[in-house]
């Protein structure tokens, strides 16, 4: 027997799963620093609070498929309580949001709807493929999820930019963009709540084992 063969079926398949996944969030960390720098130029030149909250969202997210290429292959507790950082930092990331769309209203900027249009089918393009090669891995633990939950975030995200800027273009008004923004952060408060759930139930269940 080669020093390469498993010891059964099983171990062959986790195996396999491990090295694809592992290649699957390498793919998405460089598509999410890459688009990270795209959208905070273009969010920054176009005025855009929704897009500046979905460059960061793509900063965020590579952090996070960072952290899970660091734990991936380490015991549970220790991808729990990673999983328990990353949903703190996308509270942290909804919360600077709100804060952002606010300061937006109160300045009154209109941004500029057509770079918010060809940045947000950029980014969807993005997103969607990256949401497709994790789709599989969506039921694994806190951990899996977490990033599961941050990609179909940034696609339905990106959407809403789209429609942000069809909003901004038809009214000549700021709204669209900054109630887009307020979505986005919306989604980041929510996923934080449901994997900083699942990762505490994972560290009590160890803790009990």
């Amino acid at each position: 027997m080669g020093v390469n063969c498993c010891n059964s079926t099983s171990s062959c398949d986790t195996t396999r799963i491990s090295k694809r996944y592992r290649t699957i969030l390498w793919i998405a960390l460089a598509v999410n620093l890459g688009m990270f720098g795209v959208e905070i130029v273009a969010g920054m030149r176009a005025g855009s609070v929704s897009l500046l909250a979905d460059s960061l969202d793509f900063l965020g997210d590579a952090a996070n498929y960072g952290i899970s290429l660091w734990v991936l292959g380490m015991s549970l507790t220790l991808r729990a309580k990673a999983s328990l950082f990353k949903a703190l930092s996308m509270l942290v990331f909804g919360v600077g949001v709100l804060i952002a769309a606010i300061w937006h209203l109160l300045s009154g900027q209109l941004p500029d709807a057509p770079t918010m249009g060809v940045v947000g089918i950029l980014a969807l393009l993005a997103n969607v493929g990256v949401a497709a090669l994790l789709y599989a891995y969506r039921e694994g633990d806190s951990n899996m999820r977490s990033v599961w939950l941050c990609s179909r975030n940034d696609a339905l995200g990106n959407i809403a930019v789209l429609l942000a800027a069809l909003g901004v273009f038809g009214t000549g008004s700021a709204w669209p963009d900054l109630l887009v923004a307020s979505i986005i952060a919306g989604l980041a408060i929510t996923a934080s709540y449901q994997v900083m759930r699942q990762a505490r139930q994972e560290l009590t269940e160890e803790a009990a084992a």
